[in-house]
């Protein structure tokens, strides 16, 4: 029979399930589907766009002279950033496969996709690439770091911690010290059973 946590990440998972199946009735009312992961816009909905679109000149003398002049320190944390995304994925390439821990799919968490949209224009775009880039990284590095978690520690903290990653809820309750082993090989297994999950389904549990 289920535990409340067991019931509580299935009543989780239903809610992402609703989640999507909202956003598919949006995508409609916007006038868009999704063709191999690709955004394929009604022709009307393009030209809307296209009349919307601020022209860059515009668009800087409408920006705040410090908001000019900050976006220098906000675009050179591209620099750790690429450094990040570097170290993250040799390790997760090299140590993934000797742990026996299923990879994680870049894609279900780095999207770029947003400067597509005809209603922005091109200091937009590039902001939005970057922001989808770094704050995509950030989550494909968490669970990386989350699926490592789970197979070396895989213990409650003792106090609450917020911004867990979805294999949390499943870990070792804190000073449960017989229950340890058992409970390390229980989530060693769980995470083996990651491979046979379709694509964006480990991210929509999170």
């Amino acid at each position: 029979m289920p535990n409340t946590a067991e019931t509580l990440l299935q009543r989780i998972r239903e809610l992402q399930d609703e989640f999507e199946h909202e956003l598919a009735k949006r995508r409609a009312a916007f006038r868009y589907h999704l063709e191999n992961g690709r955004v394929v816009w009604e022709e009307e909905a393009r030209r809307q766009h296209r009349a919307l679109r601020v022209r860059w000149l515009a668009f800087l003398r409408r920006t705040r002279p410090l908001t000019v002049i900050t976006a220098p320190v906000i675009y050179a944390l591209i620099i750790p950033f690429v450094l990040l995304d570097l170290f993250v994925t040799v390790y997760h390439a090299i140590c993934f496969p000797v742990y026996g821990i299923p990879k994680v799919r870049r894609s279900d968490h780095i999207r770029i996709d947003r400067h597509h949209l005809a209603y922005l224009n091109g200091i937009q775009k590039l902001n939005c690439v970057y922001c989808g880039y770094c704050n995509g990284l950030l989550a494909y590095v968490r669970e990386v770091a989350g699926r490592t978690e789970a197979y070396w520690c895989p213990i409650k903290h003792a106090a609450r911690v917020d911004g867990r990653h979805g294999h949390y809820a499943d870990f070792l309750e804190y000073g449960d010290g017989a229950g340890y082993d058992a409970g390390v090989a229980a989530s060693r297994r769980k995470l083996k059973d990651l491979a046979d999950q379709p694509p964006g389904a480990a991210a929509s549990d999170e």
